[in-house]
This record gives C-alpha cells, sequence and structure tokens, in this order.
C-alpha cells in the first residue's frame, strides 16, 4: 500500500470520528452533507444534491461501459451514547449506534481512491450518499427525484458486529427481511376493580391478544418462511383500584416476503378484532408499512461475492444463518436496479460484537479499509 493510500484511510478514520461526534438524525444531515461535500469539492469530484441533505456524485461520467453506483447512509439515531470513547458523540440523545459514520467513512476512502485511478474506469460511477435511512425511506426519494436513473447496478453494504471480522455474507435473493409495525388500540368500560362484572377490561382484552399473536408464526406461518412477530410496548395507565377505559400495544412485523407482509398484517387485524370482541371490547388496529425485503440480484450478487473473496480472502463466507430478520431500505434499490448487498463483520474480540442500535455501540475503525478497498473493486478497479 502506498503512502497516499496509507493517508487516504487515516483520513478516513479521523472523519469518522468527527462524524460519531456529531450525529444527526433523518434528514437533520446537514453538517454531516456540508463535510461530505466540502470533501468531494476539495478532491474534484462533482456532485449534486439530491433528496436535500442526500448527495450524488460522479466519476468518469463520459466512460461508455456498465454504470456502478455504490451507496452508503449518513443518518444516526436518537439514542443516547454510552460509551467512553474520546469522539463520543456531543448530541445529546442522538449517537452513530449503527455504524452509519464508519460507512460513510469508507466510501469516501474509496471516492478518493477512485479519483485517483478515474482514467481507468470503464464506466461511470455514482457516489450514493443517502439520508434517511433509519425508518426515512431516504433510498425512496432517492429514486423518485431520479437521482439514479442511468445506473445499470447498484451496490451497498452493512457492518455486522454478530459475524466475525474478515468473515461477510452476501447471498443470492433475500439478505434482509421486510418490516412493518402494529398499533392496537383496545376501548372498553372503565370502573371499580371490584365490580369487574360491570366494566369491559381492555387490559384483559389486550393481554388475550398478546398471546393469540404468538400463534401467528408458529401456526399459520409456514416452517419454510422466515418471520417474526413481536409485541414490544404494552400501554394501561390506570390507578391501582381502576379498571381503565383503553389500552394500546404496538409491535413488529419481519419477514422475508414482502408479500407474506400483508398476509401477516392481515392475521394481526383479525386476531385483534375477534378475540377483543369475545372479551366484550373493541380493538382498532393501524398497520404501517415500512421496508420491503432486501433482494440480491444472482448475477450482482456473484460478483459481488469474488470482490469480498479477493479483498477478505479465501475464508471470508460467514455461516450466519439468512436472512438476517432487520431490514433496510436499500431494498427500494433492488426493487428497481440489479444490485447486492452484503453484511461485513465487525466482530474482531476487542468488544466489537456490541449489537447495533445499542448505545454502547461502536463502529470497527478496522473495517474501513477492507471496505473501501472492496467498493473499489465494486467500482471495476483491482486496487491491491
Amino acid at each position: 500500500m502506498s503512502l497516499e493510500r496509507a493517508e487516504i484511510l487515516k483520513f478516513a478514520v479521523e472523519l469518522r470520528h468527527k462524524l460519531h461526534s456529531q450525529p444527526e438524525t433523518a434528514w437533520k444531515e446537514y453538517n454531516t452533507s456540508a463535510y461530505i461535500r466540502e470533501i468531494l469539492t476539495d478532491n474534484r469530484i462533482r456532485w449534486k444534491k439530491c433528496a436535500e441533505t442526500g448527495t450524488i456524485a460522479v466519476l468518469a461520467p463520459e466512460a461508455k461501459g456498465r454504470h456502478v453506483a455504490l451507496r452508503t447512509d449518513i443518518d444516526a439515531l436518537a439514542i443516547d451514547e454510552k460509551t467512553a470513547v474520546p469522539y463520543k458523540s456531543k448530541v445529546a440523545g442522538v449517537m452513530h449506534a449503527c455504524g452509519h459514520d464508519g460507512h460513510t467513512s469508507a466510501l469516501i476512502a474509496a471516492a478518493l481512491i477512485l479519483k485517483e485511478n478515474e482514467e481507468k474506469l470503464d464506466g461511470p460511477v455514482t457516489l450514493v450518499f443517502q439520508p434517511g435511512e433509519e425508518g426515512g425511506h431516504g433510498a425512496k426519494r432517492i429514486l423518485e427525484e431520479g437521482c439514479l436513473k442511468d445506473v445499470d447496478c447498484i451496490f451497498g453494504w452493512h457492518n455486522w458486529p454478530g459475524i466475525k471480522f474478515g468473515e461477510a455474507v452476501c447471498p443470492d435473493g433475500v439478505v434482509m427481511a421486510a418490516n412493518g409495525t402494529f398499533h392496537i388500540d383496545f376501548f372498553g368500560k372503565g370502573g371499580h376493580s371490584s365490580q369487574p362484572e360491570i366494566c369491559r377490561d381492555p387490559v384483559l382484552a389486550a393481554s388475550a391478544v398478546v398471546t393469540a399473536l404468538q400463534q401467528i408464526v408458529s401456526r399459520r406461518v409456514a416452517p419454510q418462511d422466515s418471520a417474526v412477530v413481536s409485541v414490544t410496548s404494552f400501554e394501561a395507565p390506570s390507578g391501582l383500584t381502576t379498571i381503565p377505559e383503553h389500552s394500546r400495544i404496538e409491535g413488529s412485523i419481519r419477514i422475508s416476503d414482502t408479500l407474506m407482509r400483508d398476509r401477516v398484517g392481515e392475521m394481526i387485524k383479525n386476531i385483534a378484532e375477534k378475540t377483543a370482541d369475545a372479551y366484550g371490547v373493541r380493538a382498532e388496529v393501524e398497520l404501517r408499512k415500512r421496508y420491503g425485503a432486501t433482494v440480491n440480484d444472482a448475477d450482482s450478487a456473484s460478483f459481488m461475492r469474488e470482490c469480498l473473496k479477493n479483498t477478505l480472502g479465501e475464508n471470508w463466507k460467514s455461516d450466519i444463518k439468512m436472512p438476517v430478520m432487520a431490514s433496510e431500505d436499500f431494498s427500494y434499490y433492488l426493487e428497481k436496479i440489479p444490485g447486492a448487498y452484503a453484511l461485513i463483520g465487525s466482530d474482531d474480540g476487542r468488544g466489537h460484537n456490541i449489537a447495533c442500535h445499542n448505545a454502547a455501540y461502536d463502529f470497527n475503525d478496522r473495517l474501513i479499509e477492507p471496505a473501501a478497498e472492496l467498493l473499489v473493486k465494486l467500482a471495476g478497479i483491482d486496487n491491491k
């Protein structure tokens, strides 16, 4: 590796720490995008704004070969950081708990390496610095604004603490699940706890529904289909001697088949309404679709696996069970553009096994080099 390459990677790590200390949540990534655009400008890489806080940069725009897009996500989460790193978040209640600071820094490193080798590119390379991945449907907006209309294929990746450092996964087909949420309100008749016979108890009805919903996966979904239905919230505020008028449960759906998500949603609605009716209570169900399943194109996944092998070595394949039941808005891109998405391991035995979205999580800086190398290879340059 040349000294220049070493300097690029050192700069990328420093950038990661800077981004980590100044996190911004979805659609508020103004400073983050300003840093990105300043670096691109300083290195003579053309860019344009897309989706407000998003940035689209292009290298070798006149090249005639396959047009490749490389995507990163730039937003942070509304989580109060609990690490002790020197670059800890300076923004109360906000942190990079998913590693988007590392993803962004790796793409910046790749951008600088590709700029050095721009004349070697067979086709254009578009760099996508995407806002609003954490529930903000940023990928959808990037597509709606036509920023990728000429792209032939697209690639992305995510660090994964559940995979050993030096290993990765990039299957044909489903990588990550579709998701959705449900919100169920129960309306009964409140009263004194000593007279339950004249009340209609929404707590009891909601409790019965929580239990009944667990049977969707075990009895209504085929064992071959990956699915999760989780009740994550139960609210029924009241006094110690008072049966309330109202209760509410909320939860999430994760499933490997986007179409099956709608069927599971209908099961939730049916079970909630009919169970509530049996307890003399009325249920109102709201279902919200979030992201579809992230489904790799087979040819693109095959190419990405070859690049992973050439980057990580012959023993790069993880044995983690697939699909992962987390979700990603990269799914929007793969619904429109052939491409592939990989999960790359970060667990190096040095504390980088803490799950994403945990207040104690921190991205593994050692990932920046192989991730940048991978992205450069995906763009068509063997940069070793």
